[in-house]
Order: structure tokens, then sequence, then C-alpha cells
């Protein structure tokens, strides 16, 4: 692992915390995996009750049968290593003056460097956040992200195409008027972050992503089919989260919990980094639109930009997110 690839913050890593890469290594993985499966095409079905049985006591799922090229999926994760491998200050200088956000080592997703509540809060992990509504309105002149681009404005119609059909299952198990709620969830706001982790063995160090939920409606997860690190909470146990080739994680985010009344809940979830190996993941987000309300007979009335400014306040001022517990009905968190 070239460290000098990383931005100055995250090079503290110590080659005393890397291990070579050992083929004979197993991660502490469960068998089976115990992350529950969802058939795309079977969301639909008004006879499937296994999706909101899983909405309810997991907040997260694998999904299969997909219908994403593989290849597609293959390239995507090529081209993330790729550019992740290039130099810090060519990757920074690429982003400047474009939409995409290159960040690193903080829960708050900015370019600062610094770390918001104090050096403990720091997280091994950069990145790229790349709003995809505005990817097809500018041309990167650093060619690995423009090649990078290009297949994202390909990916988009996936996993938006994924986003709508999970969310019109949920809707159905939810027995609402789809009509009325769409704007619950909003394809134009979908953004992709992609994500690497430094290896390491020492866990005393901290988090690739530290314990958190996610602020979306759902969040949908190409992994490294390769390398473990995603671990859920689930009855106040941590489990390891399987790379299996082909297959998405789908995880619910708070915004969902909101609008189902709590009835579906969204999963904590966090990255321990791999003992031998970097790791990557894309993930796609999805939100309802900015002047969207959300009503719930659990929380007071917001919008997500209102929802999104609470929790970028809590981690600057207090260097964690809060989260749903800011906005409870009859309750000050």
């Amino acid at each position: 692992m070239n460290m000098e690839t990383y931005p100055p913050v995250l090079r503290q890593l110590s080659h005393n915390h890397i291990n070579p890469p050992d083929p004979d290594e197993e991660d502490d993985l469960q068998d089976p995996d115990p992350v529950p499966i969802i058939d795309l095409e079977k969301c639909l079905d008004k006879d499937n009750k296994k999706l909101e049985e899983v909405c309810k006591d997991w907040g997260i799922f694998r999904l299969v049968n997909h219908e994403v090229p593989l290849t597609l999926l293959t390239q995507l994760q090529e081209l993330a290593k790729e550019l992740f491998s290039m130099p810090f200050e060519s990757k920074e200088t690429a982003c400047k003056g474009t939409p995409i956000n290159y960040f690193w080592g903080t829960p708050a997703l900015t370019p600062s460097g610094k770390t918001p509540g104090g050096a403990q809060n720091l997280n091994w992990v950069e990145g790229f956040y790349l709003p995809l509504s505005q990817l097809s309105h500018f041309n990167s002149q650093l060619p690995t992200l423009e090649s990078f681009r290009y297949l994202l404005m390909e990916y988009e119609r996936h996993v938006s195409r994924m986003a709508i059909r999970i969310y019109e299952g949920i809707v159905k198990k939810l027995e609402w008027n789809l009509k009325g709620t769409k704007s619950y969830l909003s394809t134009k706001t979908g953004t992709v972050r992609v994500y690497r982790y430094p290896q390491s063995h020492d866990i005393k160090i901290g988090w690739g992503m530290e314990a958190h939920t996610d602020s979306s409606v759902l969040s949908i997860l190409n992994l490294d089919d390769q390398v473990t690190g995603l671990e859920v909470l689930k009855d106040d146990h941590w489990l390891t989260v399987k790379p299996i080739s082909n297959t998405f994680i789908v995880n619910l985010g708070d915004i969902m919990q909101a609008i189902s009344d709590d009835k579906y809940k969204s999963a904590r979830h966090r990255v321990k980094m791999n003992k031998s190996k970097e790791r990557i993941s894309i993930c796609y987000f999805v939100f309802p639109d900015d002047d969207v309300v959300i009503e719930s007979s659990k929380y007071k009335p917001f919008t997500y930009p209102e929802f999104k400014a609470q929790v970028h306040e809590d981690i600057k001022n207090i260097g964690y997110k809060i989260g749903l517990r800011r906005f409870q009905q009859n309750q000050d968190a």
C-alpha cells in the first residue's frame, strides 16, 4: 500500500500497522451470510411479505436479480482503484472548480482535513462525492476521473431504477398512496460517494467509518467483492457483511425511518479496516426533494435540508451525529 497516495492527515497510519497480504488469512465471517436477501423482481409482489419483515427487523438487505451488468460493476471498481492510486495532489487539483468534492478523514465529508470533535473522531477514509445530476455538465482534465464520470452516468440509470422499485415496494407494504408520496424519494437528488479504506490490523487506531446511520431515504452499496469491512448492528451484536459478487447491499436511512413512523429502521453500521487489503466501496444515496416536508407522528415536521443542516451543526459542535433524536416530538435532544 502506497501511503503517499493518501491525504497527509491519513499518512500517519504507521507502516507498523500494515500487514503484507496473506492469502491464507480468513476474516471472521458468519456462515451462512447473516444479511437477508431480497429479489428486486419480487419487490412489488402483493404476497411477498419478506421485504416488510426485513425493513422492520433489519433495515438492511442484500439485493439480487438487479439486472445491472456485471461488467459495469467490475469496471467501476477497477477505475475507482486507479483513481485512488493517483498522487494526492492530482486528485485534489482535479476536483477544484467541479461539482465533485474530494474529502478525507471527517464524518462531515468536508475537504478541510480537519477533524471536528477532536482527533478521536478521525475516520480512516478518503473519498469522492459526486452529485449525479451534475455529472453531464462538465469534463474533467484528469483522464481517469473523466472515465469514471462517464461510467457513473450509465450507472445512474440502473441505481435510480432500483431505488424507485424498492421504494414502490416499501410504499405498498405501508399502504401509502404512492402518488402522494413520490416526492419523498427524488432521483434527481441522487449522489454517489466512493470510499477507500486503508488496511490495518490495529483497531485501536480507529475505524474506517465510525458507527452511524445514513441520512438518506435509501442507500445502495456496490462493495468490493474480495474485501470485508462492513458491519451491521443487529440485536446489539455487530455482524460482518460478506462481500458477495454481483449483489448490492441496500440499507434504509433516517428519512425512511421517519416517514414510516419508526415502523422501519435506519440501519446502524460501521466499517472496520481490513487486515491485509485496502477496501473500495461505491455507495448511491437518494433523498427527498428539498422542499418536501417530512411529516410523521413521531417527529416534528422537517425538510431534508433542515435535517442535513442539523447533522452538520452537531458534527461541528460536538463531533458526532445525533440525527432523528433532534426532531422527536415533545423531546429535547
